[in-house]
């Protein structure tokens, strides 16, 4: 009896070649895509240009030498001889003079004439100590007026608090009009004393009888006196 294969068995057995020819065409398939896909399209695409500068380098050989210092000029002392011209006394020096044709540009110019001012010396007149006829006050002398003084000095107050009490030196002159001038206070105890003494001496300027000047050979003489104006509180 014959035995028949059936066309479902043969291509049972023909499976395996099936697969591997089916691999092997897929394997070639996706190498010839790689390939053409690694490859650059070198049609029409061109590369950007890049500008190439070129720059020239040149290389110094040489050495810096060093620069020279700077030369330091000596100052020489000139002498101006034009400035001063020293001539003999018999040589006549002319100087041109040059006058201007329209006097008006000198019209703001101010000039006054440099006036030397000579101080004036004031000699004082002498003062006499003792003369042919000596000053009076209201018809006496020099006591005549210290009474007077001492009537009419007022006691500081705060003297008489604080017991202040001594004699005040002052010396004055008696001008040749009969006022009582240059007076200065020699010696006293305490200030407040003093003002006292200035005040009264103050208050007999203003008498309208008072000193008559002295005289020396028939004229009016100035005369100094030194009058001591006491000051003592009374126990």
């Amino acid at each position: 009896m014959e035995v028949k294969k059936s066309p479902k068995a043969d291509l049972e057995n023909k499976k395996t070649l099936f697969l591997e020819i089916g691999l092997i065409i897929a394997l070639g398939a996706s190498g010839i895509g790689l390939s053409m896909s690694s490859k650059p399209d070198t049609g029409d695409y061109e590369p950007p240009k890049k500008e190439v500068v070129e720059t020239e380098t040149v290389m110094n050989t040489k050495q810096d030498e060093p620069e020279p210092e700077p030369e330091i000029q000596k100052a020489q002392p000139q002498v101006a001889t034009d400035v001063l011209k020293i001539v003999s006394n018999e040589t006549k020096i002319s100087t041109p003079l040059v006058f201007a044709e329209d006097a008006s540009e000198f019209d703001d110019f101010d000039w006054e004439p440099e006036i030397e001012e000579k101080e004036e010396v004031i000699e004082e007149e002498e003062i006499f100590v003792s003369v042919e006829q000596m000053p009076t006050f209201q018809g006496g002398g020099i006591e005549k007026f210290r009474a007077w003084v001492m009537d009419n000095v007022k006691y500081p107050q705060i003297a008489l608090e604080n017991g202040i009490q001594g004699n005040v030196v002052v010396q004055f002159v008696v001008e040749k009009d009969g006022k009582i001038g240059k007076i200065q206070i020699l010696r006293s105890p305490d200030k407040t004393l003093t003002d006292a003494a200035m005040d009264v001496m103050d208050k007999a300027n203003s008498l309208k009888k008072g000193w008559k000047p002295g005289m020396q050979r028939n004229k009016p003489a100035r005369v100094t006196f030194t009058l001591p104006i006491t000051f003592k509180i009374q126990q």
